[in-house]
């Protein structure tokens, strides 16, 4: 007789001995059983969603006519170009660019930026050929009046008011050319006096002397006309920044022999400290903070680019004044540096030192009135800040990082509230905070053959940090001022590459 095993056996899992054999429908329960497991598991581990990220996924195209694209791609193209040459982001030029071709109905634009070109394309459709523009930077002057122009521009286009429609783009062009041809809001004397101004506020904060003042004054005014001199003459910027470099050292140098022969010259008993503004004033035209947001939102080329713009005219600051104090020590000049150096005087003369460095500098680059106020408002709000952080011992670099946090988020928010040059604002509040006293220091002791190198050394990375502080902290409050404020699509495609790698 043969056992057969029972579906309720089966079930309970029971003991069976002797032979067993299965047959009928429990054969294939088996295999229905396994599969239902299989499909449970897979139903467990694997993705349901869409991808964290979509890449290259096809959608629609622009289907727009051959003559109105070329007209909106060479309108974004000369703005993105505009605005690098005066001193905007890359990320920045980005977000406009993309606003304003979307204003035109363009949804399929992409922008790459280079440290010395712009390139638009257009992709308009399958079955029409695609437009790709590109244009190369030629000039760069820091010169935020004509920024903010474009940016109200921009503003006018992407936002027409109710009942109007959009700019047209012949109409839009030559609004552009008439912004980039205008004269600057005031003469030029009075940006060379707002370098004036820069180099009195850092002497102050340091309590110098009126006749201190009034050479560290002289001293940026000749930089400013050698500048603009050896600029016409096609010199390059390296030779430049070691020229203007020589000229406070040189009157350092002076100094110090005159007081060496006797000489009794009321009201200077620091000269270095013309040294140091010379340097805070040529410090301060460099894209440092342009090259730190560019790599911290993804644009590694423009940001490498600009990096390294800024360390070769940092050694064109070195070699003017190693220069000149070497030929010093070579002829027996004494010059020195006080050890003593640091910031002195009561928390409101500090304050408006930093206020008046602030001011000069926003003069300087041609910022508009009331931005000019605004930027010397926020750099001696700085500088209350600044001087409350030293208190805790934080360190050079770790003291400027909540400043130069509060600095980036007023900026961005001045920007979208008043439409002001955010880059003007936060150049203008961090400029007191820039380490010229520990780059000038360095300089000296690397030319002091009684000074250790490492003292040397540990200058140079007493700079990096307070620079590298400055740069986290700017962008700290700049990501918080967003996060408050929202930012629209076209900011969100330009920063998308500073997103962490999806998983």
């Amino acid at each position: 007789m043969t056992d057969e095993l029972s579906p309720s056996d089966a079930r309970l899992g029971g003991d069976v001995t002797g032979p067993q054999v299965i047959t009928g429908p429990q054969v294939r329960a088996v295999p229905r059983v396994g599969r239902a497991w299989r499909r449970r598991a897979q139903w467990a581990v694997r993705g349901v969603g869409p991808p964290t990220t979509a890449i290259a996924v096809p959608g629609s195209d622009d289907a727009v006519s051959q003559r109105h694209a070329r007209a909106v791609i060479d309108l974004a193209l000369r703005v993105g170009e505009a605005m690098l040459s005066t001193g905007a982001s890359a990320s920045e030029v980005v977000a406009t660019v993309l606003r304003l071709t979307g204003a035109y109905g363009i949804r399929s634009a992409h922008v790459d930026i280079t440290f010395t070109s712009i390139t638009v394309s257009i992709h308009r459709g399958l079955h029409d050929d695609p437009l790709a523009v590109l244009r190369v930077i030629r000039v760069r002057n820091l010169d935020y009046t004509r920024l903010q122009n474009l940016q109200l521009l921009v503003d006018e286009i992407a936002h027409p008011a109710p009942g109007e429609d959009v700019l047209d783009p012949e109409v839009a062009r030559d609004r552009l050319a008439d912004i980039l041809s205008a004269p600057h809001p005031y003469r030029r004397w009075l940006a060379t006096g707002g370098s004036a101004l820069l180099a009195v506020g850092v002497v102050l904060l340091f309590g110098a002397g009126w006749l201190t003042m009034l050479l560290a004054a002289l001293s940026a005014v000749l930089i400013d006309q050698v500048q603009r001199w050896l600029s016409r003459l096609g010199v390059a910027a390296f030779f430049s920044q070691a020229v203007s470099a020589a000229i406070p050292t040189a009157v350092a140098v002076l100094i110090f022999w005159l007081l060496s022969r006797g000489w009794e010259i009321p009201g200077i008993d620091q000269p270095s400290l013309v040294v140091i503004a010379g340097i805070i004033m040529l410090l301060a035209g460099l894209t440092v903070m342009g090259a730190a947001q560019d790599a911290i939102d993804g644009y590694y080329v423009t940001a490498g680019a600009r990096g390294l713009e800024v360390l070769v005219l940092t050694l064109g600051i070195a070699v003017g004044v190693t220069t000149v104090l070497g030929l010093a020590w070579r002829f027996g000049v004494p010059m020195e540096i006080s050890p003593n150096l640091i910031v002195r005087g009561s928390p409101l003369v500090v304050t408006l030192a930093a206020a008046a460095i602030g001011g000069g500098f926003a003069l300087s680059t041609y910022t508009g009135f009331r931005a000019t106020l605004l930027a010397a408002t926020v750099a001696g709000g700085g500088s209350v800040i600044y001087q409350g952080m030293l208190a805790f011992n934080l360190g050079a670099g770790g003291s400027v990082v909540l400043p130069a946090a509060v600095v980036g988020a007023l900026a961005y928010a001045a920007h979208r509230v008043l439409r002001v040059p955010e880059l003007a604002i936060i150049t203008a509040g961090i400029v007191p905070m820039l380490p010229g006293l520990a780059v000038y220091r360095a300089l000296f002791q690397l030319m002091d053959n009684t000074v250790l190198l490492p003292n040397a050394a540990a200058e140079f990375v007493t700079a990096l940090s307070i620079g590298l502080g400055l740069a986290s902290g700017v962008w700290i409050g700049q990501y918080a001022a967003r996060r408050r404020f929202g930012l629209d699509l076209a900011a969100q495609r330009a920063r998308s590459r500073a997103r962490g790698a999806p998983r």
